[in-house]
């Protein structure tokens, strides 16, 4: 007859323990409705279109709002976070106008494979042990997991609405274990940025109406990687040389200061600081072939194509005219229109 671990406490510990053998670097557990007031706040976001073009937030408002009616029978939701904090300043590249941004998570393989593996194997651990049922979630179900994260005490939403943590900066990632087991909860992060304002002022576009608040239309990362078509002109110059994603606002963070080396070393790849000219040359055979196994590849070959055309055409260098003057009739309209945009930009 099996024999499982029943008492919480012990399943705890020993939950801890496995956690960090699998490579978390911290963990922290709440009850699924420990947010009663996140769906007023998502209310108000979308009902300000502050989403864009990202339809899939409305969608299932009912579960994104409230975790406890996504599985009701869940008791406690396990939040762990993963690091990927950048070996390098993660803002240098700005400062090569010849080459592509990318924002540092997207710079190696892609976290949903390596974060939800290690959430699988935590939580058949877990089933093993106790014989509880549990649901894993990195990123791609309706779970709101920064609010999570926050309840759980792993951090606290700054002011530019991402995760902080006193003990691990800004640079990790975030995964969810539901559990039927009712575990010890911990209590939730307090907010700890003062009268800071850095994040704030870092934003090239000005995407933050107000502290804690974000209006993603504005927001280069939602731009680069969630919007389809020509991005609205006036935003293009503020967009440099960030081909996909920005980091910015993380960077800023004095937080960061107490930011964690990363131990997956996966997460740091080639994709840092690529060529402009090299990935607007790009067919999509090609670009399928380069990006493959990093998030890079979802947003397809268009969308990075003019992403690279927008910052060729605020690089200011002559010699990547010819670059763009060769995408003007593109059969992807928003890329052929960017192209048309760089070369009219460029000496």
């Amino acid at each position: 007859m099996r024999s499982w671990i029943s008492d919480p406490v012990e399943i705890r510990s020993q939950l801890e323990e496995q956690s960090r053998a699998e490579g978390f670097s911290a963990l922290g557990i709440c009850a699924p409705d420990a947010n009663p007031h996140l769906p007023e706040r998502l209310a108000e976001f979308l009902a300000k279109e502050r989403h864009g073009q990202m339809e899939w937030m409305a969608e299932r408002t009912h579960w994104r709002a409230a975790p406890d009616t996504l599985w009701p029978a869940a008791r406690s939701v396990i939040m762990l976070a993963e690091l990927y904090t950048p070996e390098h300043d993660p803002i240098e590249v700005l400062r090569h106008p010849d080459r592509g941004a990318v924002s540092v998570y997207a710079q190696g393989k892609d976290y949903h494979d390596l974060v939800k593996k290690r959430l699988k194997r935590l939580g058949g651990w877990l089933v093993q042990k106790t014989g509880c049922e549990i649901k894993v979630f990195v990123d791609t179900a309706p779970v709101m997991e920064k609010p999570l994260a926050q309840a759980a005490g792993l951090g606290w939403q700054g002011k530019h609405t991402n995760l902080l943590s006193r003990d691990l900066g800004s640079w990790f990632f975030l995964g969810a274990i539901f559990t039927t087991l009712d575990l010890p909860k911990d209590k939730p992060e307090v907010e700890r940025c003062g009268s800071c304002r850095a994040c704030l002022d870092a934003c090239p576009t000005g995407a933050f109406p107000a502290p804690y608040q974000l209006d993603a239309r504005r927001c280069i990362s939602y731009l680069t990687i969630e919007h389809k078509g020509p991005v609205d002109p006036e935003l293009r110059p503020m967009m440099g040389n960030r081909i996909y994603g920005c980091d910015d606002c993380l960077a800023a963070c004095p937080w960061n200061k107490f930011a964690q080396a990363a131990t997956e070393l996966r997460y740091h790849g080639a994709h840092g600081a690529p060529a402009l000219a090299e990935i607007a040359a790009l067919d999509d055979a090609a670009f399928r072939e380069r990006f493959s196994g990093s998030p890079i590849k979802r947003i397809g070959r268009d969308r990075m194509v003019r992403n690279a055309l927008y910052a060729i055409g605020n690089s200011g260098l002559a010699h990547l005219r010819p670059v763009a003057e060769a995408l003007c009739d593109d059969p992807d309209e928003a890329v052929a229109d960017a192209a048309r945009w760089a070369s009219q930009r460029l000496p």
